[in-house]
C-alpha cells in the first residue's frame, strides 16, 4: 500500500504548500493512472456511439461498453442482464422507485428504511410514500450506532412492500447486516432495496448470496469516473417494472402514436450512455481486482483502528462509530463541542488534508445523533497511510488551541 500513491496523480498536488491529504473518500476517490488511460484512450481511438452502428469503431466502442457489464456483472456476483448502467446510484435508486414503486406500492401500503440513510436512498421513498398514501416506517439506531433489527421485526408486516437499507452508512461508517434484513423482509413477501456505494469498493459483494432484489452503487467511490451508476434488478423483476425513462435504445418499435419497449436491462437504459466513463469504470474494477478486495477492507480496518486510538486521546473530540472493528467501515465522523465542523474542515485543509464535514446529505441521522450542525469525516481508502492520520493530529492539535479547548 506504500507505494499505491504513486498510481494516483492528483496525489502529488500541494495544497497550501502542503502535501494533499486526500481523506473525503466517501463522498469520491480519485483515480489511478490506468483509468485516466482508459478514458482518453476510448476518446482517442474508440470514440462513436454503441449498439446500433455497424462501422468499425462503433463496433469497437459497443464491445468495450459491454465487456465492462459482465466486468460489474462478476465483481458483484450477479449475471450480465441485470446490471443496468445509470449516471449514479442516486438515479439508480429514483429508478426503481419510479420503475418498481409507482406500479407496485398502493395506500396503505408500508414502507421501511433505517435511521442511517443517506437522502439518495430516503427522500425517494418520501415522496412516493406521500404520493402512492403509503406509510413510512424508520429502524431505528442502538446507543453503539447500529441497526436495531429487534425493532425492524417489529416494524415489518404483511403490508410491508419494500425495504431500503444501506450497506454502510456515509456518517458512521456502521455495516449493516444485509442477509439477515433481506432474509426478514423476504418471510413477509416484501422486496429489499440496498444502497451498496460505500460497501461495493471495500468489501466483497456477492448479490446471490444477500439476496435482495435491487442494488445501487456509483463508479466515482471506486476510483472510477463520475456519472457512471450501476442498478442491478433481480432478473425475474425486471419484466414486472416500467421504464424510467423514455427515448432511444430502450424503443423495440415505434409508431405515430405508440411505441414497444425492449426488455430486460435494455427498457432501462434510454439515450447515449456515459460510454467512456463506462469503459474506464472496467480499468477501475481492474485496478480494485488487482488489489484484492480482502487486501482493501484489511487496509481500511488498520487505518480505522489507528485513526480511533488517535482520537480516543483527546477528551474535546466525540466519535460517532460502532465499537466493535467488524461493524464499522472506512468512516470516521467526529465533532467537537462549541467547534462547527466546516472550522475544523478549514483549519485540515490549511495543513493540505481533505476532509468532508456538514450534515452528509443525511440530516434525519445528524439530529438523532444530536450533531445538528454536522460531523467532521475522515473517509480512507488504499491510498491513505498511517502518516496521514499522524498528519491529521497535528491539524487537530492546532484546532484545539486556536479554540482555546
Amino acid at each position: 500500500m506504500q507505494n499505491i500513491k504513486s498510481d494516483f496523480p492528483i496525489l502529488k498536488r500541494k495544497i497550501n504548500g502542503k502535501a494533499l491529504i486526500y481523506l473525503d473518500n466517501a463522498s469520491t476517490t480519485q483515480k489511478p493512472k490506468t483509468v485516466l488511460k482508459a478514458l482518453v484512450d476510448f476518446y482517442s481511438t474508440s470514440n462513436a456511439n454503441i449498439h446500433r452502428g455497424i462501422h468499425t469503431i462503433s463496433e469497437e466502442a459497443t464491445d468495450k461498453y459491454e465487456e465492462v457489464r459482465k466486468k460489474v456483472a462478476k465483481f458483484i456476483g450477479a449475471t450480465e442482464e441485470e446490471i443496468i448502467f445509470t449516471k449514479s446510484a442516486t438515479e439508480s435508486i429514483n429508478c426503481v422507485a419510479v420503475a418498481w414503486g409507482q406500479k407496485h406500492i398502493n395506500a396503505g401500503d408500508e414502507i421501511i428504511v433505517s435511521a442511517l440513510e443517506h437522502h439518495a436512498n430516503l427522500v425517494p421513498w418520501q415522496e412516493l410514500a406521500k404520493n402512492k398514501k403509503a406509510i413510512l416506517k424508520i429502524i431505528p439506531l442502538t446507543a453503539n450506532y447500529i441497526l436495531d433489527t429487534d425493532a425492524y421485526q417489529k416494524l415489518l408486516s404483511a403490508k410491508t412492500k419494500l425495504v431500503c437499507v444501506t450497506a454502510q452508512s456515509n456518517v458512521t461508517g456502521t455495516i449493516t447486516p444485509v442477509k439477515k434484513i433481506v432474509e426478514m423482509a423476504h418471510i413477509v413477501g416484501a422486496k429489499v432495496m440496498v444502497d451498496g456505494a460505500q460497501s461495493v469498493g471495500h468489501t466483497p459483494t456477492n448479490l446471490t448470496s444477500l439476496g435482495c432484489d435491487f442494488f445501487a452503487f456509483s463508479a466515482h467511490k471506486m476510483m472510477g469516473p463520475t456519472g457512471v451508476g450501476v442498478l442491478y434488478i433481480r432478473s425475474d423483476l425486471m419484466n414486472e417494472m416500467t421504464p424510467f425513462m423514455y427515448g432511444g435504445e430502450m424503443i423495440e418499435s415505434v409508431q405515430e402514436k405508440s411505441a414497444t419497449y425492449r426488455t430486460g436491462h435494455w427498457k432501462f437504459e434510454a439515450g447515449t450512455p456515459n460510454i467512456a466513463g463506462v469503459v474506464a469504470y472496467g480499468a477501475a474494477i481492474d485496478y480494485i481486482n488487482k488489489i484484492g478486495l480482502k487486501n482493501i477492507a484489511d487496509h481500511d480496518k488498520e487505518l480505522l483502528a489507528y485513526a480511533k486510538k488517535m482520537l480516543a486521546r483527546y477528551p474535546q473530540v466525540k466519535v460517532f462509530s460502532p465499537s466493535k472493528p467488524q461493524d464499522t467501515g472506512a468512516v470516521l465522523s467526529f465533532a467537537i463541542d462549541g467547534v462547527h465542523p466546516h472550522d475544523i474542515a478549514t483549519i485540515f485543509n490549511d495543513h493540505g488534508i481533505a476532509i468532508r464535514s456538514g450534515l452528509h446529505c443525511a440530516e434525519p441521522l445528524l439530529q438523532k445523533l444530536g450533531a445538528p450542525n454536522g460531523t467532521a469525516r475522515l473517509s480512507f481508502y488504499i491510498y491513505n497511510t498511517k502518516k496521514d492520520i499522524d498528519t491529521v493530529e497535528i491539524a487537530l492539535k492546532k484546532v484545539l488551541k486556536i479554540f482555546k479547548l
